[in-house]
């Protein structure tokens, strides 16, 4: 028992801190619960917001101002390019099928010729027309 009654300095400390946070708690909860506190914290989230704004069009001022490329100008260009790509797409779609419209007309004009005869030269045994340019002559 003799033990308990003498005070450590950690003891002593660990009281003070204790007391301390109390105190604190105590003065928090009358300040939040204030009526002007909530106005006071609107406000000031007000003027945070204000200034993120305000930074954030800054921001967009210097970027323009040395001629590179910002957010608005990446997102421009970003629709631009998926356009593009869409129109490319449907380019590649049509040249696809004139190519099989194509190479159904040269099966059709490679069928038997008017006169009759055999490619002997190719060894094919395919006929040809006389006069027929092909493809390139078209």
């Amino acid at each position: 028992m003799a033990e308990r009654s003498i005070r450590t300095p950690e003891d002593t400390a660990r009281e003070l801190y204790e007391h301390a946070e109390s105190q604190t708690a105590k003065a928090l909860e009358q300040l939040v619960s204030k009526p002007s506190f909530g106005r006071v914290f609107a406000l000031g989230a007000e003027n945070i917001a204000g200034l993120a704004r305000v930074s954030s069009d800054l921001a967009d001022l210097v970027v323009r101002n040395l001629r590179v490329a910002g957010r608005a100008d990446i997102t421009r260009l970003a629709r631009q390019l998926h356009r593009t790509e869409d129109k490319l797409e449907r380019v590649l779609q049509e040249v696809e099928e004139l190519r099989d419209e194509l190479a159904a007309r040269e099966r059709r004009a490679a069928g038997p010729s008017a006169n009759g005869k055999k490619d002997v030269e190719s060894g094919t045994g395919e006929t040809t027309q006389t006069g027929d340019k092909g493809a390139a002559g078209r």
